[in-house]
């Protein structure tokens, strides 16, 4: 890597700190550390990471299933309460330090644990995730083949009860199976698949799933060999993820042009072709249409918050490392605001091409739309292309959805990498010199890691991952994060730090929802999630015994170093007795500053702690001190 900093980030402007040192306005603490080379770059990449799959396929299930347009109102209610202002804080936090997710937490030291438990976290998530892009890139390979493999029952694969899904076969639509039952929780993101069996068989679609992309097994004892085609497609995967990161975010930067512009095209294509179909405005108007009955079920406004918090991505570290390549002068309350309504608004247009499509689907089938938007969030490899088969020039419309689903993957895979990737050369910054080296050793890791999931029991691995190892400990990072900025450091403090970036006060609002309602709200889910626990399964599968002790370990693995830091921490904080130790532990450390040279100087002295009794600490954190004058 160039150890000269960035053309972008030279000197602009001349400042004479207090201590009459003249710097940069531009120069930092750390000037082999890189930076975005243009605004655009750095927009492009968190929107790029903020859309991910679950806005394609799991917002338009839950809304259609929740109320269709009156799920809207929670679902924007808590984006403005708890979804904007804990995106804001990420962002302020990881561009006030320069840091990544590991190394901010210096605001705090006995929260350290919450940085590398979110590295982790992050690390298992990236490690399963490129599973889903080698799929996608399976079936971009199958787009091309004519007349396309899922769409017919004459493969070597097929079985004897294959069927197409409203054919003219007894019994056709007696019943419903479930197939798929996944839950992707990164960037939120969830997928579920049930289909309409021919008496005991499955779609086409189904099966080619199955018994071709997964050659599933009949369950997790049986975990069998590594499918070649799968293997080929996952080592593709990792070798197009280290390509696009072979120099951090500068090339990260540059390939999100692509990657991150191309889904909004691709969408308009398909939704465009979609609303020319018949039955395409019935498939609309059952997506919108709004049931205000539903607000009345705590069910619709829970998964609302839900949807919210994992689709944003608040809480994983991905976002404080990615606005640490940010000029320390960004305006990032108006990335904040314009980031977090652009991706949620791709949600609600995402849902718009998905139910149009159904729609004619399910007038070509004379099926309830109903019965057809029974796959939900698995639409991405099972209703989708049972309905895009059924289109004019079907290979076409499967290439451009799968190229699509691709992109959006690989925009959340690339943040994913790069946060623990940053989180290391952090630590060592020596490895910045062989950014190139250690990315590949990196990525040539994660791969052999990964062809576990890659075998035939290998789904059920996956099922099992991503049902426990984000369910606790992302409501529980988001929790303590609020907490530590809003009291611990205090509200007040931190809206010091964002006016040294922005020069402007923080909103009021901001203030109240980091102190009383992020705090609240996710204290709320975490409890929710732990009191309606329940065992994994995948379809009519049911996970062995053993398997909820491996799940609890899962959890526990990122919130370990918790209390291994916190312990690290106070061992080694001055201090006499155990209690100064603990107190000073609780105290933002030296290290603590503004990434940037003009205001670090002199920054220990401003940022001195006030005291007072509890309602004098409530008053400053929403209102401010009226007395600091910096």
């Amino acid at each position: 890597m160039d150890s000269k900093v960035p053309e972008t980030v030279k000197l602009e402007v001349e400042k004479t700190n207090k201590s009459g040192s003249t710097f940069s306005s531009s120069e930092t603490l750390d000037n082999e550390r890189e930076h975005w080379a243009g605004k655009l770059d750095s927009l492009l990449s968190f929107l790029g990471y903020a859309v991910g799959l679950g806005n394609l396929w799991r917002f338009p299930y839950l809304c259609m299933r929740n109320g269709g347009g009156a799920f809207l109102i929670p679902f924007f209610i808590f984006l403005v309460l708890c979804g904007l202002p804990l995106y804001f804080l990420e962002l302020c936090l990881g561009q006030f330090t320069g840091r990544s997710a590991s190394h901010a937490w210096e605001v705090c030291p006995i929260f350290k644990g919450v940085g590398v438990g979110m590295v982790i976290a992050i690390g298992i998530i990236g490690l399963y995730y490129n599973v889903i892009i080698a799929w996608t890139l399976f079936y971009i390979g199958n787009s091309f083949i004519s007349p396309l493999p899922w769409s017919t029952c004459s493969n070597d694969w097929n079985t004897d009860t294959c069927g197409a899904r409203g054919s003219n076969i007894t019994g056709r639509n007696s019943s419903n199976i479930t197939g798929v039952n996944g839950i992707l929780q990164n960037s939120t993101n969830s997928y579920h698949a049930s289909v309409t069996n021919a008496i005991n068989g499955l779609t086409s679609e189904e099966e080619f799933w199955q018994y071709k992309v997964l050659s599933m097994s009949s369950g997790l004892d049986v975990i069998g060999r590594v499918p070649w085609h799968l293997a080929v497609c996952f080592i593709a995967a990792w070798i197009l993820v280290y390509l696009c990161l072979i120099k951090g975010v500068k090339s990260l930067g540059k390939v999100v042009y692509v990657t991150a512009t191309l889904p909004y095209i691709l969408l308009t294509v398909i939704l465009v072709r979609g609303l020319t179909l018949p039955g395409s405005a019935d498939g609309v108007l059952f997506y919108l249409t709004p049931d205000f009955t539903r607000l009345a079920d705590m069910q619709v406004w829970i998964e609302a918050a839900l949807q919210v918090f994992y689709s944003l991505g608040p809480a994983w570290g991905p976002m404080i490392t990615m606005a640490s390549y940010n000029k320390f002068n960004n305006n990032c309350y108006r990335d904040a605001i314009v980031l977090t309504f652009m991706s949620e608004g791709t949600s609600i247009y995402a849902g718009l091409v998905v139910f149009s499509v159904l729609g004619f689907m399910a007038n070509k089938a004379n099926l309830p739309i109903s019965e057809i938007a029974k796959s939900g969030p698995g639409l991405g490899f099972i209703a989708y292309p049972e309905a895009l088969a059924q289109l004019p020039i079907p290979n076409l419309w499967a290439a451009l959805f799968f190229i699509m689903l691709l992109t959006v993957g690989l925009d959340s895979q690339f943040v994913h990498i790069e946060a623990v990737c940053t989180a290391f050369t952090d630590t060592f910054p020596s490895l910045r010199r062989k950014r190139m080296i250690f990315t590949a050793i990196m990525c040539g890791g994660w791969c052999l890691a990964g062809l576990l999931i890659c075998t035939q029991g290998g789904i059920y691995i996956f099922q099992m991952v991503d049902w426990y190892v984000a369910s606790i400990s992302l409501p529980l990072f988001g929790l303590l994060e609020a907490v530590v900025i809003g009291w611990f450091y205090g509200a007040d403090r931190f809206a010091r730090d964002i006016e040294l970036m922005l020069n402007r006060g923080v909103p009021v609002f901001m203030r109240v929802c980091w102190c009383f309602v992020t705090p609240a709200v996710l204290m709320f889910l975490l409890l929710f999630t732990l009191s309606t626990y329940k065992p994994p399964t995948y379809g009519e599968y049911e996970y062995p015994g053993y398997t909820s002790v491996i799940g609890f370990l899962l959890a526990m693995v990122p919130i370990i170093p918790l209390p291994i830091c916190a312990f690290l921490t106070i061992r080694g904080a001055p201090g006499q007795t155990l209690r100064e130790k603990i107190t000073t532990s609780f105290k933002p450390s030296p290290n603590w500053k503004p990434i940037s040279k003009c205001h670090a100087s002199g920054y220990d002295a401003t940022m001195k702690s006030d005291g007072g009794t509890y309602m004098e600490v409530v008053k400053r954190n929403i209102l401010g001190d009226t007395s600091y004058n910096p």
